[in-house]
């Protein structure tokens, strides 16, 4: 079943499609992220917030979010915990 995350102002992702969440600080990110826009590839999902992170898609597409690229990864591991460490009552 497909995991969905929240990136930031109700926007949301699947976890099966990223392929990485990296921070736009780089210069080789800023230019993805701007051949992404000129190309209409990019998802802007700051809502006129600055960038934290760029999540890249496996269909080329990036989305750009709000939150940081911790917080996003945080996120998509959520539901991968090992079950092991469940306790029985």
């Amino acid at each position: 079943m497909n995991k969905l995350i929240h990136v930031g102002f109700g926007n949301i992702v699947n976890t099966e499609k990223i392929i990485a969440i990296v921070s736009p600080d780089a210069a080789p990110v800023r230019r993805l992220v701007q051949k992404a826009k000129e190309t209409g590839l990019a998802i802007d999902a700051t809502q006129g917030r600055k960038t934290k992170s760029v999540i890249v898609m496996e269909n080329s597409q990036i989305v750009l979010s709000a939150l940081l690229p911790e917080t996003i990864a945080g996120r998509a591991q959520e539901g991968f915990a090992p079950e092991d460490n469940e306790i029985d009552e």
